[in-house]
């Protein structure tokens, strides 16, 4: 593989770890509110990091022949709105990471999961930043 293409893979193994994270933040985030509407978002974007996380692990298959083992769990969410302000820069960050990984990609199937995953991540910061709003 390229220089750059090394690059891209080290990226998509960071994107595969920070998804399962999130996947998993996220279900304890969802047992920390009541409210439906909350809920609701929350489990929309539960769906989509397990999504996302799927479609790199096989993304990168694509690229290497192996998956990424054993990525590590988060510390769960305890502090509804202090894990909200955590998800809403998580989800920025990640949007940022998911631009710079399109403008790179080694492979032409590189670009549906990124571009999803990039869109995707663009809602849940406009969800998070609406329940962060709200708990003011």
């Amino acid at each position: 593989m390229r220089k750059g293409a090394d690059v891209f893979v080290d990226q998509l193994k960071q994107a595969i770890q920070n998804e399962y994270k999130d996947y998993h933040f996220y279900k304890s985030m969802y047992e920390q509110t009541k409210d439906p509407l909350w809920r609701d978002f929350i489990q929309h974007m539960i769906e989509d990091e397990k999504s996302h996380y799927e479609m790199f692990q096989q993304l990168y298959y694509m690229l290497t022949g192996t998956f990424v083992q054993n990525p590590k769990k988060p510390i769960p969410c305890y502090n509804f709105k202090e894990c909200v302000k955590q998800a809403l820069v998580d989800e920025l960050e990640a949007v940022e990471m998911y631009k710079e990984m399109l403008l790179t990609i080694p492979i032409q199937q590189a670009y549906n999961p990124l571009f999803i995953a990039m869109h995707d991540e663009m809602e849940h910061a406009i969800r998070m930043s609406t329940i962060y709003n709200s708990l003011r």
